[in-house]
């Protein structure tokens, strides 16, 4: 049984090592505390990233007219979101970098999107994590630090990220 928890642990960490793939315009790493923000839930509510913990978040930045996003979010819908939304333990957040509310809401609709997707304009949730280059996923533990991070979109990454979160929403 230790053998197997050793296993599992060593699979975890290599996961969010080769998962990273940082370069300069990445301001945080693996292992890092998340920095904390506020950001609009809705038109006229808020809410607090720590008011997260104890759940495992995941961060998507995205934008509407970015390709590789728009190639991403149909996976983030139908083998993240609609897997895990029911989990007490999860959380999830796609920020819209630099658009707002009337950019943001008419593409949900359009695209039948059932997740959080939130505004962040003028980067300010963005610019905590990196200066450039979406789609990114960030994935923070229970206690909100980042234990994974991707830039761009391939599949093979996808499923890295895929197989991270059943590792760690499956034995919740």
């Amino acid at each position: 049984m230790k053998k197997q928890i050793l296993i599992l642990a060593l699979t975890i960490l290599a996961i969010g090592v080769k998962a990273q793939a940082p370069d300069a315009s990445t301001l945080t790493r693996v292992g890092d505390m998340a920095p904390t923000f506020s950001f609009s839930t809705a038109k006229d509510k808020t809410a607090d990233i720590k008011d997260y913990r104890g759940k495992i978040v995941l961060l998507n930045f995205w934008a509407t007219w970015c390709p590789p996003c728009r190639a991403e979010l149909p996976r983030v819908q139908k083998e993240i979101w609609e897997k895990y939304k029911d989990n007490p333990k999860f959380a999830m957040f796609a920020f819209a970098r630099e658009e707002g509310w009337e950019k943001v809401l008419p593409f949900k609709e359009q695209n039948k999107y059932t997740f959080a997707m939130l505004p962040d304009e003028g980067r300010a949730i963005f610019k905590l994590y990196a200066t450039q280059s979406i789609p990114r996923n960030v994935v923070l533990d229970e206690n909100g630090r980042i234990i994974y991070q991707s830039i761009g979109y391939s599949p093979a990454e996808f499923d890295v990220l895929l197989k991270l979160l059943d590792t760690k929403l499956k034995a919740k």
